[in-house]
């Protein structure tokens, strides 16, 4: 008869949430190391390791501040504290995604551009109205219906959706985007011309 599998048990990190063994394949190894120094020493014995040479470091480092700057009066080694507090850099929370990538937030603007194809079709590409909420493909309704004309949700050249309206409709749609979405500021329109963005207010 064959033996009944026994259930292992799993440690996962209190910082990241992976199991103990694939932190160093997380999104960022430093934070989980003070955890993985106390929980789970015996997985990472290079992280004692390199804790005890910092440590080692760090009081060969005081002690030679500590003897540079000390003149005899006692006041070296207060100073040597106080700066080494005041240096300490705040870090700010930033949102991080997969693999230690910091997310950077995007302006909320839209963005408007004709290009004109085989010398006589136009097309009016409208960017940046999902960043104002908005759903792309019911503006794409909205739009062709308003304008009689095409329009489609794309993705465009660098991965993100945009809306593609068939014609030259660049100027009359500025007031279009401001009555229909109350949300969109005028400020927040622009126009690319000649390869420069203009506001279009």
């Amino acid at each position: 008869m064959a033996e009944k599998p026994q259930s292992v048990r799993v440690l996962y990190c209190g910082v990241c949430g992976l199991p103990a063994e694939y932190c160093e394949f997380g999104p960022d190894l430093e934070k989980c190391k003070p955890w993985l120094r106390c929980h789970a020493p015996d997985l990472y014995p290079d992280l004692l390791k390199e804790e005890n040479r910092t440590d080692a470091d760090e009081a060969t480092q005081k002690l030679q501040s500590v003897a540079v700057s000390g003149s005899g009066d006692g006041r070296g080694d207060a100073s040597a504290a106080a700066s080494g507090s005041a240096s300490a850099p705040k870090q700010e929370e930033v949102k991080r995604l997969p693999g230690g990538k910091i997310k950077k937030k995007e302006k909320q603007e839209v963005v408007i551009e004709k290009i004109v194809r085989n010398k006589r079709k136009c097309v009016t590409v409208v960017k940046g109205l999902d960043l104002f909420g908005i759903k792309l493909s019911d503006a794409s309704k909205k739009l062709g219906k308003k304008f009689a004309t095409g329009a489609s949700v794309v993705k465009g050249p660098t991965e993100k959706e945009q809306i593609d309206v068939q014609g030259d409709i660049a100027y009359d749609i500025v007031e279009f985007i401001t009555d229909t979405w109350p949300d969109v500021p005028a400020t927040a329109i622009f126009f690319i011309e000649e390869g420069r963005k203009v506001a279009a207010a």
